[in-house]
């Protein structure tokens, strides 16, 4: 390992000079490690690296990913829980769950029943989370948000920069199913949504699976379509879902533009319980029309919501973290940000 990089909550960027195999691989990679798992790497150090995401290109995974520093392991720590994630990969990790045993919570969830009517803000893209949280705090600035991370995308909660920029603007992290590293560890997302709600005491929840989604460009082949299935868990517990639309009209592809197919999989027909769908008011011709036509067959099941957006242009802007979806900005994007902005803003409205 030649050098190290930025580090943030739960990760370390490296970048590792590379024992070539033919003469066109590169003479150094950037490289990501986790220290709970494999320790913390120094320079020097020898370092066993899946380089997977690196050589398919992938642009939010685009690290090498450190397995394991083969020379000098990580300590033996006594570890208090029994649920384990990343289940039977070489990496997996032995978490306490908010509700098990060991839990200092185990009482408190044990008790908890329903989610006592707090807002959850389901998205399908990790990118709405900071336009999200920026809608609730233009209105309500002092609310207490949760993040509930689903394992739809990057299982380790250290991956995302994201999350931690917004630490000090968060009640705090759920991780839920296999993801792991958030501030609680749930076994599902409904325990999750209890957590949040009950030992978080979150005002309202924000939910959507980590960064690097997966999609096939298919109807049913994104990871994301598991939003339809947090709508359920929300209402099954007696919260109230609030779904943030992926709209845009500058995405190239035709399935993503007005309201992407995405969204309309994943509350049209995955969601059986109703939820308020927001759509942001004086979006531009012909998106609007558009939307409004997309969203007309999902209004049988659903409460469509236009939702007022004066403010909400500046409170993105102010935002600790660069917007971004997909490689586009607040400004190439627009739309789709303001439209998770306004399910932020709506949420307020719903707290009890």
């Amino acid at each position: 390992m030649e050098r190290l990089g930025r580090s943030w909550h739960g990760a370390q960027e490296l970048t590792v000079a590379l024992v070539a195999r033919t003469p066109d691989d590169p003479a150094t990679v950037r490289a990501l490690a986790y220290p709970d798992l494999v320790g913390r790497p120094e320079v020097g150090d020898e370092v066993l690296l899946n380089t997977n995401a690196l050589a398919l290109g992938l642009g939010t995974g685009g690290y090498a990913m450190v397995v394991a520093l083969p020379g000098r392991l990580p300590e033996d720590t006594p570890v208090p829980g029994h649920i384990v994630k990343a289940r039977y990969s070489p990496l997996q990790t032995i978490r306490v769950a908010a509700d098990e045993e060991a839990s200092p919570h185990r009482e408190t969830l044990a008790a908890a029943q329903d989610l006592g009517g707090m807002p959850v803000v389901v998205a399908d893209l990790h990118s709405a989370l900071p336009a999200i949280l920026a809608g609730i705090h233009a209105d309500a600035p002092t609310a207490r948000v949760a993040y509930l991370l689903t394992d739809g995308g990057a299982l380790a909660a250290g991956f995302s920069r994201t999350l931690d920029a917004l630490r000090d603007r968060l009640a705090g992290t759920v991780s839920t199913g296999q993801a792991w590293g958030g501030d609680l560890e749930s076994v599902n997302v409904h325990t999750g949504l209890l957590a949040a709600r009950h030992v978080l005491r979150a005002d309202i929840t924000i939910l959507s699976q980590g960064p690097g989604n997966l999609g096939t460009g298919t109807t049913w082949g994104f990871s994301g379509v598991a939003a339809g299935e947090a709508v359920n868990a929300a209402a099954v517990l007696g919260g109230r879902p609030v779904g943030a639309l992926r709209i845009s009209d500058a995405d190239p592809r035709a399935r993503h533009r007005g309201v992407s197919h995405h969204s309309l999989t994943s509350f049209g027909r995955v969601a059986l319980a109703p939820a308020d769908l927001v759509v942001p008011a004086d979006l531009p011709e012909p998106l609007a029309t558009d939307v409004a036509r997309a969203l007309a067959p999902l209004s049988a099941r659903h409460r469509i919501v236009t939702v007022p957006t004066g403010g909400l242009d500046e409170a993105l802007r102010a935002s600790p973290v660069k917007l971004s979806t997909m490689g586009r900005d607040l400004d190439g994007d627009h739309a789709y940000f303001l439209a998770c902005a306004a399910a932020g803003r709506h949420a307020t409205t719903l707290t009890t």
